[in-house]
């Protein structure tokens, strides 16, 4: 008699799976917020609303940023490149509107 040693295969998240899970998760909680974004490469800063969560994509419909020209644009940010985030909630504290005073 023949025997089947029949294995089920389990796999288990690793930290950074769990990790990135996480961040895309919350961006979705937060789509039609208004969010804050810190990336370590240009153009460094975005501040807009999250439209949509594609993937592990945000999508930011971005008022601000370090250059004027990218403003008003819809930006597709990877969640591996955010490094610092602030979502607006109720009853948190509000992004502050940055304005040239001419």
């Amino acid at each position: 008699m023949k025997e089947n040693n029949l294995l089920t295969e389990i796999t288990i998240p690793s930290n950074n799976d769990i990790h990135d899970e996480a961040l895309i998760n919350e961006f979705a909680n937060g789509v039609g917020k208004n969010v804050f974004i810190l990336t370590p490469s240009y153009p460094f800063v975005f501040i807009g609303r999250i439209i949509d969560v594609v993937g592990d994509h945000v999508v930011v419909d971005v008022k601000v940023t370090t250059i004027g020209e990218l403003e008003n644009r819809n930006w597709s940010i990877h969640v591996h490149q955010i490094e610092v985030f602030y979502i607006e909630e109720k009853g948190m504290p509000k992004i502050p509107e940055l304005k040239v005073d001419i």
